[in-house]
């Protein structure tokens, strides 16, 4: 069984030259936690990464495990294993000479080595595959050879740089479940690193949000879908992400466009201030008055639901139903946000603001 680390991070900073691609990054992933970074390309979550693993170097602030400062340590003595996105699997190697690699770099015994090799294989459903190399794998096979070679020893930190980002479509949703539940099983501390939000909300514990080389949002995947920290996140969580329309409040009321809807919103902001009103696709429904005006523009069919892209107020929306009767092209129609459901950010800066 694998020992589990408490990882915190703390005021971390990065530069590339004259350019910061980390501005002082706090953060803390608890024993046994499956942690997710989240964000899109160039927000920072693999340089965090490889600060933990000791293959970046910080310019400020330092990284903790179990509360020891190993910020300046090297990879080797931070007890820390790490899955590449491209697998870095040797060609001339075995799968088990690939598995057995990091144990024979530390001396283990040939017989300690032989038992860890079988019992991390089958782990991760190899154990057949042993005396193929890479070349004669899948990139399923090679996926896993790489996964079995980062359990081999039993470290207390298990980083992931995408590593399903190289499987079809069909394969990453069959081992994105595997990987929690060996996970799981190991009792390891893991970070895993995604541009994939449906990734990370359907197997991460605990979901931080990067961009531009800060961090907006930390939390569960129900809260950072339910209250997101800004229109930022809002935009980039979900699927299909909120739809984000400029409004104003007046006295009390939202006014989209030409439509003002009817329910009471607290008196945060100042009349006639202008914000940013998020509805979720799937919290659009049609309805027969009120609401807001809204033009078919074309419709995604999958069979058991649909999103109906549209347009209101002169901003294109979606709306998700599973209605059977769709709306044809060009059709005009009124659509209502569920009671409680609208999202009010700043316009400003795009913070949210209070319900």
């Amino acid at each position: 069984m694998s020992r589990s680390a408490s990882v915190r991070i703390e005021g971390a900073v990065k530069r590339h030259g004259k350019t910061t691609v980390l501005h002082g990054i706090d953060l803390e992933v608890k024993p046994g936690e499956f942690f997710a970074f989240l964000g899109p390309s160039g927000s920072g979550k693999t340089t965090t990464l490889r600060l933990l693993a000791g293959l970046e170097t910080l310019d400020g602030g330092r990284v903790l495990l179990d509360d020891t400062d190993v910020s300046h340590a090297e990879p080797g003595a931070r007890d820390v294993a790490m899955v590449f996105q491209s697998y870095a699997l040797y060609p001339h190697m075995t799968v088990r000479e690939n598995i057995a690699f990091p144990l024979k770099m530390i001396r283990e015994p040939a017989s300690a080595i032989e038992q860890a090799v079988s019992d991390a294989a089958a782990r991760v459903g190899i154990g057949h595959l042993l005396d193929r190399r890479p070349g004669q794998l899948s990139g399923g096979q090679q996926q896993r050879c790489a996964l079995a070679r980062a359990i081999v020893r039993k470290p207390r930190l298990f980083l992931l740089d995408e590593p399903l980002s190289n499987l079809d479509a069909k394969l990453r949703l069959e081992t994105r479940a595997e990987l929690r539940r060996l996970q799981r099983s190991l009792g390891v501390t893991a970070i895993y690193v995604t541009h994939d939000q449906e990734e990370a909300m359907t197997i991460a514990d605990r979901i931080a949000i990067f961009m531009d080389g800060r961090l907006a949002q930390v939390g569960t995947p129900h809260e950072i879908f339910d209250q997101p920290a800004t229109a930022q996140v809002a935009a980039f969580i979900g699927s299909p992400p909120m739809n984000l329309f400029p409004a104003r409040l007046e006295d009390g009321r939202l006014r989209l466009g030409n439509d003002v809807l009817d329910y009471l919103f607290a008196s945060h902001a100042n009349p006639g201030q202008p914000v940013l009103a998020g509805i979720r696709p799937g919290d659009l429904e049609p309805c027969t008055e009120g609401g807001l005006a809204a033009e078919v523009e074309f419709v995604e069919d999958f069979g058991d639901s649909a999103i109906v892209n549209l347009s209101i107020a002169g901003q294109p929306a979606k709306m998700r139903t599973q209605r059977r009767d769709l709306p044809a092209e060009g059709t005009r129609l009124r659509v209502s946000p569920r009671l409680g459901s609208v999202h009010l950010f700043s316009e400003h800066d795009g913070g949210r603001l209070a319900p």
